[in-house]
């Protein structure tokens, strides 16, 4: 584990930047941007432009360590360049802000109120490459419907399972367990999800460290006694579809919650946009999302 990466995720004032949104999600990223599904062909072109969108936001002066401490990558991305660099040791060494690599294979059909992670069955060579391409810490994502004490077990078991893998390859795992925003039982989801992560972490090693991004919760502060638990590195907070300014107004109610945005973060930069412009945008996201995670 890189100690400097450790001490900068433990301690660092700023959020985490999510980018990984992966071939489910890249058309609709891609929408967003202002590049429409007519204006490319196959999948190769469309991860290229994704690509391009992506070195645009990493290399925008307004992307930088005073204000993102790490940042969330999908496998390509990490296996791309950046000015002749591997993307990781862009971030890392151009940049100053931790690179993480999203791992997980998107989700399986819904069964007893949530969503479980498809099988993995390239994890151990995923690892070995985010090894090699200096890649600090992973991310996985499963989503809570209802609140199902069956479903949500399953769901922290599942991430933790996968996530002791992670650590015994020397990296460390952000564990995901969404609840969905549009919950009708979301209070109830955050409490029996709560209990679940607290008794993994209970069991954890004294050296093994995960990170955890949940969604923000209704009730503010929910989360305290799992971001002071001494296993967990840092708990991050995911924007879930809010927009921006009330993504970032919930996260200003709770104590050390930090961002991971991925939309709130990119939501008004566009393709058409001179780099003046994008800058400008860029730069007014980072600093509101910045503030809110520090207050």
């Amino acid at each position: 584990m890189n100690q400097k990466h450790f001490e900068q995720m433990k301690n660092g004032d700023g959020f985490i930047a999510a980018l990984d949104q992966s071939g489910g999600s890249t058309p609709k990223a891609l929408r967003l941007y202002g590049i429409s599904e007519d204006q490319y062909s196959n999948e190769d072109e469309m991860f290229d432009l994704v690509h391009d969108m992506r070195t645009r936001i990493i290399t925008s002066p307004a992307f930088d360590s005073k204000h993102i401490i790490g940042a969330i990558l999908f496998e390509q991305t990490m296996d791309r360049e950046i000015e002749g660099m591997y993307t990781g040791d862009y971030l890392a060494e151009k940049k100053g802000v931790v690179p993480f690599l999203k791992v997980d294979k998107g989700l399986a059909e819904e069964s007893n109120g949530v969503q479980l992670m498809k099988p993995i069955d390239d994890l151990d060579d995923k690892l070995k490459r985010a090894n090699e391409r200096h890649i600090f810490g992973t991310k996985m994502r499963s989503v809570i419907k209802e609140a199902n004490q069956e479903g949500i077990k399953a769901v922290v078991d599942q991430q933790f399972e996968i996530g002791k893998k992670i650590i015994d390859a020397g990296l460390v795992p952000i564990i995901e367990p969404e609840v969905d925003i549009n919950s009708p039982e979301k209070e109830k989801c955050e409490e029996l999800l709560k209990a679940e992560i607290r008794s993994h972490l209970d069991n954890l090693g004294q050296d093994d460290h995960v990170m955890l991004k949940l969604t923000i919760p209704t009730v503010a502060n929910t989360y305290k006694e799992l971001i002071e638990h001494p296993n967990v590195v840092r708990v991050v907070a995911l924007s879930g579809g809010y927009a921006t300014e009330e993504a970032n107004e919930k996260l200003k109610e709770n104590n050390d919650l930090i961002a991971s945005f991925s939309r709130a973060l990119t939501q008004d930069l566009n393709v058409n946009q001179t780099d003046e412009e994008f800058n400008a945008e860029l730069e007014k996201a980072v600093k509101s999302i910045y503030e809110a995670s520090i207050t």
